[in-house]
């Protein structure tokens, strides 16, 4: 009995034991990973997709974005850049691709990854290429001070049409706004020009056109993935996302 015993409790403390094991984060790849969040949200919702890849291992940086105008997000982005040890993969989302095609221009960015993100080449700017090929939804309305809101009644059926309206209701309540200014502001490079770039297309996404997505990958020669989701969908698809974004990563030695 008092053997049985024993074994009940070595088994009681060991399997915690493993569990904790199982769960706990692979060794450091040496990598980091940047995301640069799009307009409308802030980082959070790269919880699951941060939390993927931290216990594969890498290092998981998301950079805060005042969306006042390109320059400005550009410079938030280097900061953080600077902060990284090792090679990174820059990822962004949205705006954040007209943001890390500028500051992805340094040595240490090793690949770039595009999520349902403008892909500007160097003259251009986010605002010219929407008008290239609108987006399906007019959710975008603008202030008289030049910032930019998403309909807040549009925002479940056109950002986010594969969240529940429980999640895209406070979304749409804590929402970022954007500018004119950002959208407006012209690329001045390209670090697609010169490292292996990978995109994500939305093929359901109604804020950013699924066409335009096509066409400005295709422009780059990036690795292109299709997946059946919205704009937000690092937020309904992070599994398929962060494959993405390992197989950036899987191109530095």
């Amino acid at each position: 009995m008092r053997m049985l015993s024993s074994l009940a409790i070595a088994v009681a403390l060991t399997v915690p034991m493993l569990a904790q094991a199982a769960d706990a984060p692979q060794p450091g790849t040496g990598k980091s990973v940047v995301i640069v969040p799009g307009s409308f949200v802030d980082g959070s919702g790269w919880r699951v997709v941060h939390d993927i890849l931290i216990h594969k291992g890498y290092k998981v940086t998301v950079v805060h974005q005042g969306h006042e105008n390109l320059a400005a997000d550009v410079a938030e982005a280097r900061e953080v850049l600077e902060q990284q040890v090792g090679p990174v993969v820059l990822v962004g989302h949205s705006s954040g691709g007209g943001v890390i095609s500028i500051a992805g221009d340094r040595d240490k960015v090793k690949s770039l990854v595009y999520v349902s993100a403008f892909q500007p080449e160097v003259g251009e700017n986010m605002a010219q290429l929407i008008g290239s090929m609108p987006s399906p939804s007019d959710g975008i309305k603008p202030s008289r001070d030049g910032h930019l809101f998403f309909d807040r009644t549009k925002f479940n059926a056109d950002f986010a049409a594969d969240l529940s309206t429980n999640r895209t209701d406070f979304m749409a309540a804590s929402q970022v706004p954007a500018t004119t200014a950002l959208f407006g502001g012209t690329v001045w490079a390209a670090a697609w020009h010169k490292k292996p770039t990978y995109a994500v297309v939305s093929t359901e996404d109604r804020a950013l056109s699924p066409d335009l997505q096509r066409w400005m990958y295709k422009r780059a020669g990036s690795k292109v993935t299709e997946i059946k989701a919205s704009h937000s969908v690092y937020i309904s698809q992070p599994e398929a996302v962060a494959k993405v974004i390992e197989d950036a990563a899987s191109v530095i030695q």
